[in-house]
């Protein structure tokens, strides 16, 4: 004798094959209740915010690579020169703006020269360099405590390997270095009010990206 299939039985085979895209096509016959609602991304969040708060996972790196990818980090220089350009300002106006974000948040300007002169010289240079990059964005709203021009590579780490001038070796790079040890928000282990504000501030437009408007956030 045959085996007889129900109507409702050859309906949930037909109903959970594969779509038209090649899909599974779920259904309400043999799945877990939620099967459809939860894709299998469900509480990662929740997840996220314990590895940062645990330590495992750094939020800074992550702030780093997103500073890297989001602003122009290296600003350029004549030879034998610290001045600031009128292309440097309009890079460094940019960086501001992105740091203004993140006031738990602390950098580091890097200074660079070419090949041409003396290491002592260039040394010296390229701190010369970096701490005119951190004065131009202390006239920006940023505090100056969080800004630090502490280390100048001189010559050692050139973009471009020649012994002439190259404009792209004398060059400074900001990079994010760490939190603000006495931030508040930092001491508390909050930083789930980070992660929001950087949300919040995303759906504003760029002009109203104001220090006074990120205080006010940054007080809650």
């Amino acid at each position: 004798m045959k085996p007889i299939i129900s109507v409702a039985l050859a309906s949930s085979i037909a109903l959970s094959a594969c779509g038209p895209s090649g899909d599974p096509v779920y259904t309400q016959f043999y799945r877990e209740a939620g099967a459809v609602v939860d894709t299998g991304q469900f509480g990662n969040a929740t997840a996220n915010n314990t590895l940062v708060l645990t330590g495992e996972r750094q939020y800074t790196f992550d702030l780093a690579n997103r500073f890297a990818s989001e602003v122009i980090t290296t600003v350029n220089f004549a030879f034998n020169s610290a001045r600031l350009d009128a292309g440097a300002q309009d890079a460094l106006r940019q960086q501001a703006r992105w740091i203004r974000q993140f006031p738990e948040i602390r950098f580091r300007v890097y200074g660079h020269t070419d090949a041409v002169g003396s290491s002592g010289y260039n040394k010296q240079l390229g701190l010369a360099r970096a701490h005119a990059v951190v004065g131009f964005l202390t006239t920006q709203g940023i505090s100056r405590s969080r800004l630090e021009a502490v280390a100048s590579f001189g010559e050692t780490q050139p973009l471009i390997v020649t012994q002439g001038r190259e404009r792209r070796n004398r060059r400074t790079v900001t990079e994010v270095s760490g939190f603000v040890q006495s931030h508040p928000t930092v001491l508390d282990g909050k930083y789930a009010q980070i992660i929001y504000r950087d949300y919040v501030q995303s759906a504003r437009a760029e002009s109203d990206l104001s220090g006074n408007v990120l205080s006010d956030l940054g007080s809650e």
